[in-house]
């Protein structure tokens, strides 16, 4: 299980514009590395929102935002042009990063017993270090409280 302190595991997963794109590629910023069980439900589509428009504030802070979920490329290539989203949504269609960072976890809904993503949310540092992690994220306020994290 990942921790605060834990160097971040390196990935290179394809964006929705068809690009690859790795952590190592933002050596030198900070990244807020998102990830969020489904494009186009309400929660995942108010949060990708959130971050959209939060978006000026974390570049002032020379941060990204990556957006990871199981979904397809074409999945993230509607969720991202019907909401104008301003930064790469990630497809992790087989889990490895979604695995390698432990967001892959049971789930229960209506008694029933399933796995998929926990929303969480990773900020690395500059160095590619687990800086802070919030698990279990409620959508509702996370993008404010992020903003204050910095």
């Amino acid at each position: 299980m990942l921790q605060e302190g834990d160097k971040a595991p390196m990935f290179k997963l394809q964006s929705a514009s068809g690009e690859l794109i790795g952590l190592k590629d933002f050596r030198g910023k900070k990244v807020i590395l998102y990830f969020y069980p489904k494009d186009l439900t309400s929660g995942c589509t108010q949060e990708a929102c959130d971050f959209r428009d939060s978006l000026g504030n974390f570049k002032k802070k020379k941060a990204v935002v990556l957006g990871v979920s199981k979904d397809s490329v074409t999945s993230h290539e509607k969720f991202q042009h019907k909401y104008e989203l301003n930064f790469p949504l990630l497809s992790d269609p087989e889990g490895k990063t979604c695995e390698d960072y432990g967001v892959w976890k049971e789930k229960s809904m209506y008694g029933r017993k399933y796995f998929g993503i926990v929303r969480t949310t990773f900020i690395i540092d500059e160095h590619g270090v687990i800086e802070k992690i919030f698990s279990k994220v409620k959508v509702k306020g996370h993008v404010q409280e992020l903003q204050s994290s910095f």
